[in-house]
C-alpha cells in the first residue's frame, strides 16, 4: 500500500534534522513547518529535490519581477508577500525532499545556494528600481535597499563561507547544537529574519511605513554583521591554527 500523504509529514517531522540554535523564529518554527508540508506534496507528485528548487525560485523571482513592473498598492504588497513566503517555504522544502528521496548531492546544494544568493541581491535592487520608478519615497530613501543588498550579500556569503570551511576542517558550529533557551536566540534574531522581511511587503500600499520598517531592518541586518564577522573571522583563524603540544 503507498504511503499516505499524512504519513509523508509523520515521516519528515520525526527525520527532520534539527534546526540551528540561532536560526531566527520565523524560519525556524513557521518556515520549516510549511516547507514540510510542501515536501510532503512534492515527494507524493514524485518532484526531484531541484525541481522543488525551481518552484521555490519561480515564486520568488516573480514578487521580485512584480515590484519592479508594477507601482506600490495594498493588493500588491500582499501578493508580493505572498510570492516571497511561498517562495521561502519551497526554498526549506527542497532538501527535505531530498532527505526522503535519497538523492541529496553535492550539485543540489549549489544550486541552492545559488538561487539564494541572487535573490537576498535581487530583491532590494527591485526595490529599488520600483521605489526609483514610481517615484514614491524621496531620494535619500534610496539609500536603504542599496545597504541592504550589500549587508545582505555579505551576510549570506560570509555564512555559508564559513560553514563550509569547518564542514572542511571537521569541525561541527555551535549554532547547531541546542545550547541553553535556543528559542530566545531564534527571537533576539528576528529582525535578520529573511522570513519576517518577505511579511513586511503587507506594508508596501503604505509606503512610507514600509520603508521606514525595512530601513529598521536593514540597520539590524548591519549592527548583526558588524557583530559576527569579527567572530567568524576568529572561528576561521582558529581552523588553521597548529594543535598545542601534547606532554612529553
Amino acid at each position: 500500500m503507498s504511503e499516505s500523504y499524512l504519513d509523508v509529514v509523520r515521516r519528515l517531522s520525526s527525520a527532520q534534522k534539527g534546526a540551528a540554535r540561532s536560526a531566527p523564529a520565523y524560519s525556524r518554527f513557521v518556515n520549516r513547518r510549511i516547507g514540510r508540508l510542501l515536501a510532503a506534496g512534492a515527494y507524493k507528485a514524485g518532484l526531484s529535490p531541484n525541481q522543488v528548487t525551481g518552484v521555490s525560485a519561480l515564486h520568488t523571482f516573480a514578487g521580485i519581477a512584480l515590484l519592479v513592473l508594477l507601482p506600490p498598492s495594498w493588493w500588491l504588497g500582499v501578493v508580493v508577500m505572498l510570492l516571497l513566503v511561498l517562495g521561502y517555504a519551497w526554498d526549506s522544502a527542497d532538501g527535505q525532499v531530498a532527505r526522503l528521496t535519497g538523492k541529496g548531492s553535492p550539485a543540489g546544494e549549489w544550486l541552492d545556494h545559488v538561487v539564494d544568493a541572487l535573490k537576498v541581491v535581487a530583491l532590494p535592487l527591485a526595490l529599488l528600481v520600483g521605489l526609483f520608478r514610481f517615484e514614491t519615497v524621496e531620494t535619500p530613501w534610496l539609500l536603504v535597499p542599496i545597504l541592504n543588498a550589500a549587508a545582505s550579500s555579505v551576510m549570506f556569503f560570509a555564512m555559508i563561507l564559513t560553514e563550509q570551511l569547518r564542514r572542511a576542517h571537521g569541525v561541527t558550529s555551535k549554532a547547531a547544537t541546542g545550547g541553553r533557551m535556543p528559542w530566545l536566540r531564534s527571537v533576539m534574531a528576528l529582525p535578520t529574519d529573511y522570513g519576517v522581511l518577505c511579511l513586511t511587503f503587507a506594508l508596501y500600499g503604505a509606503t512610507g511605513v514600509f520603508v521606514g520598517v525595512y530601513g529598521l531592518i536593514t540597520v539590524a541586518t548591519i549592527l548583526f554583521l558588524l557583530l559576527a564577522l569579527p567572530k567568524w573571522f576568529r572561528d576561521v583563524r582558529a581552523l588553521g591554527a597548529p594543535a598545542p603540544a601534547g606532554p612529553r
